[in-house]
């Protein structure tokens, strides 16, 4: 029999029981690891005496975010947009590697299983946009939805504020582009298409493996490969152009499938394509490793070796200009097949789209009587 991990919470005095080896059904994350801001600090003690079994199923659940903005703001050289809008925080999706994770640290929530099953949702978000494009402040940029959360995760499909803001875009004749990996965007291809025609949208799809054993240990509650494959055909055939995405590629996990996910991309109409080396800024390196050793036990310590030549000896570089490609060895032979993958296929290596930023029209301000 396997034994427990008990955690003993130094604030409130409750025990809690995880299993370190025994990941959630449907999750990506191990374990609700502390965030860096937290001032208490769970500590592993086995008494001998009480045992538990550990919960197989963790259930999600919304909170209300009530921020009073909608368009985040960034200077980063290294990401082909400076707005962008998220209209979740936290993703069902569970995808482990995901950067975004230290993000929910800000609201006192663990960058693990709590990322997952803790969505904040904004119920007013297509009004904050109106109200955003009403000022006279407001200059028209393209601005990027879901650059931090998938913006089509599983809550959407009830919820519906991605389309809800999406027609605030259409609206105003906004130029925007979308990142995402599921196929619930085609229930928005109307929008999707009719935009794109003024070349007002574009598209990016994330696709980290083809193979649907690893999808469902890595990123859980996605589509599969095939799916996403399905959905650039789609969009394609409706003529939005496609971005499709090999990200991350992870040493030893799914770097093999590079040269075959832009190869099917190629085929499904994809009007782009690119790829990115894995990042694990803060909380996401160990959440990686403890899922590593989980899943993959014989493989992490090279895996991690593997990184750490990558990244000159660190976990994680955030060196702008190399954070998204790593550098030596491996990370130059990644870099190299992508570019021989590309002259293979016809593509530009860097190619990105420039939407129309010219027909943007803004609310017209409503009028007082007494004016």
């Amino acid at each position: 029999m396997q034994d427990l991990t008990f955690f003993q919470d130094t604030q409130d005095g409750q025990m809690r029981s995880l299993r370190a080896d025994a990941p959630r059904k449907g999750r990506g994350a191990v374990s609700n690891r502390e965030s860096r801001f937290d001032r208490f600090q769970h500590q592993a003690v086995d008494d001998g005496w009480w045992q538990d079994e550990p919960v197989s199923a963790v259930a999600s659940q919304t909170l209300v975010d009530d921020s009073r903005t909608i368009i985040s703001t960034n200077n980063s050289p290294d990401i082909p947009f400076n707005q962008s809008i998220n209209p979740y925080k936290g993703c069902e999706h569970g995808c482990i590697y995901c950067y975004a994770r230290p993000s929910h640290a800000y609201w006192d929530l663990s960058p693990g299983l709590d990322f997952e099953t803790r969505i904040l949702i904004k119920p007013n978000a297509a009004e904050l946009l109106r109200k955003t494009f009403a000022k006279s402040s407001y200059r028209c940029q393209v601005v990027t939805v879901g650059a931090n959360t998938d913006p089509y995760q599983p809550l959407e499909r009830e919820l519906r504020t991605t389309r809800q803001i999406l027609e605030v875009l259409q609206e105003h004749q906004h130029p925007f582009s979308i990142i995402t990996k599921s196929a619930l965007i085609l229930r928005d291809i109307d929008i999707l298409a009719d935009m794109a025609a003024d070349n007002l949208c574009s598209v990016a799809v994330s696709i980290t493996t083809l193979d649907d054993n690893l999808k469902r240990v890595m990123e859980p509650r996605t589509g599969s490969g095939g799916a996403r494959l399905r959905s650039v055909e789609r969009m394609a055939g409706a003529g939005i152009p496609v971005t499709v995405m090999a990200a991350p590629m992870i040493p030893m996990i799914n770097d093999h499938e590079l040269e075959a996910i832009l190869d099917a991309a190629n085929s499904a109409g994809a009007s782009a394509i690119g790829y990115i080396f894995l990042r694990l800024p803060l909380e996401v390196r160990q959440l990686f490793v403890e899922w590593l050793e989980t899943h993959f036990p014989l493989r992490s310590k090279h895996v991690m070796g593997i990184i750490r030549q990558s990244r000159d000896g660190l976990d994680y570089q955030p060196r702008f200009g190399e954070r998204m490609r790593g550098t030596g060895v491996f990370a130059d032979l990644l870099n190299s097949r992508f570019k021989i993958a590309c002259k293979r296929l016809g593509y530009p290596p860097d190619r990105r789209f420039e939407l129309d930023i010219s027909r943007f029209r803004a609310p017209h301000p409503q009028l007082s009587l007494f004016d």
